[in-house]
């Protein structure tokens, strides 16, 4: 399918993990693909990987300063985004009793006041009809232990998702968000434990998997593109789930 020929798409940290599967899936299917990310080394091989079309920009996904960088950029490159990919975050997972403040503001600066104010920011550079994904998950729901502060900030773009759909509907723009369940990507390296928990955590959680094992980022790739087409345009305000069944136990 070409679903997204003459389209422009927009995806936050989009050098690596989920948001280069989604980017890579975009290309696929006729978009020009705009990746954002702060290590301009996987940015460039992303491009790279991406083809002639893409663009990749270095951008701090915590900073309302940078939100508003990249907007200013899309203006003057006469850019107009049929679709965002609200994708870059950080997930740090600590004991409720070991969180502490730096824990708490880079989880939220990063993964909510950035969300917040990079889509402020881009509503100008939206086309009507325009579509937006931001990446949830699936601890917002489940009550997983040591998860706390990156489950109540991911809840928090769930909501927000919600009211922006409300706010945004005049334009036809809508907003909907994908929660990921487990998901083999470079994120699991960034949890900050050591090898040995980071594998005894890896086991725990995929024991709780129906389908016995970790989604792929091209699999959740799938559902971030049919949110962002036409084909789903009576979905509005709502949350998909892609967990292997994982939140329903």
């Amino acid at each position: 399918m070409n679903r997204f020929t003459d389209k422009t798409v927009l995806v936050t940290g989009g050098n690596s993990g989920i948001g280069l599967a989604a980017a890579k899936a975009y290309a696929a299917e006729g978009a020009r693909v705009i990746i954002t990310g702060r290590d301009i080394g996987t940015l460039d091989q992303a491009k790279a990987a991406l083809g002639a079309q893409a663009i990749a920009l270095r951008n701090d996904a915590g900073s309302v300063a940078g939100a508003r960088q990249l907007a200013d950029e899309l203006v003057n490159r006469g850019i107009k985004l049929d679709a965002i990919f609200i994708n870059a975050g950080v997930a740090k997972f600590a004991p409720f009793t070991d969180v502490n403040e730096a824990l708490w503001d880079q989880s939220f600066d990063i993964n909510v006041k950035g969300a917040y104010f990079q889509i402020q920011a881009l509503l100008s550079r939206l086309n009507d009809g325009a579509a937006i994904v931001i990446n949830g998950s699936i601890n917002a729901h489940i009550g997983m232990p040591g998860s706390s502060v990156y489950a109540a900030s991911k809840a928090a773009l769930i909501s927000l998702a919600k009211t922006l759909s409300a706010e945004l509907l005049p334009r036809g723009v809508r907003v909907n968000v994908v929660s990921p369940g487990p998901i083999s990507t470079p994120l699991y390296g960034k949890l900050g434990m050591d090898t040995a928990t980071l594998e005894a955590t890896a086991a725990h959680i995929q024991a709780q998997v129906p389908l016995g094992r970790f989604g792929t980022a091209e699999e959740l790739a799938t559902t971030i593109l049919h949110l962002s087409a036409r084909e789903s345009a009576f979905i509005v305000g709502s949350e998909i789930i892609v967990d292997g069944g994982m939140s329903q136990l």
